[in-house]
């Protein structure tokens, strides 16, 4: 088997596949909230919502803050940033793909039928 390294990318989108994460991210992006208050309406245990934040913590989509006994956690938003480039150069190659194919029926459909 080959082990993969895997790059910032990688992790970003590993960690945006999963609903419970992209669920927590939705959360964060008003403001800072605990563990606790992030787990408390996730229909899973805490444990569970804890590994899933270490997957977004390891993206660096979380950061996690250390106050007393307290663990607060607050969106970083710039991993994104090089997800949202490589879909918007993939973005652009296929409708420059699906234009060129539209160019291609429409000269085929005014040369009519070949005999």
């Amino acid at each position: 088997m080959v082990e993969r390294v895997s790059t910032p990318l990688d992790l970003t989108y590993m960690a945006l596949a999963d609903p419970t994460r992209r669920a927590i991210l939705q959360r964060l992006r008003s403001a800072e909230a605990r563990v606790t208050e992030i787990a408390e309406p996730l229909p899973m245990s805490l444990a569970a919502v804890s590994k899933h934040i270490v997957v977004l913590e390891r993206a660096g989509l979380v950061r996690r803050e250390v106050r007393g006994r307290d663990h607060y956690l607050s969106a970083d938003p710039q991993p994104l940033t090089e997800a949202e480039k490589w879909i918007s150069d993939y973005t652009g190659f296929w409708e420059r793909r699906a234009d060129a194919l539209a160019d291609h029926l429409e000269q085929h459909l005014h040369k009519g039928p070949t005999p």
